[in-house]
């Protein structure tokens, strides 16, 4: 959080978010929930074990689909 929030995007931190994931994935794991702000600026589905589901992204379109639903 000190990092990321900063826009500090060390190597070191995607690595740990990535063995964290892998776990999860061993685990039985389907998916990722990237469940807070700053988490997809580091990791996506193109560097994660596991598919992602950015919460930001989701809440934003299901927003604006309701926004301009009739």
């Amino acid at each position: 959080m000190d990092e990321l929030v900063y826009g500090v995007f060390r190597p070191e931190a995607v690595a740990a978010f990535q063995r964290v994931i892998e776990r999860m994935k061993t685990d039985g794991c389907d998916a990722v929930v990237l469940g807070c702000t700053e988490i997809p600026l580091i990791i996506k589905d193109a560097n994660s074990p596991l598919p992602t589901l950015d919460s930001t992204r989701l809440l934003a379109r299901a927003a604006l689909r309701r926004a301009v639903a009739p």
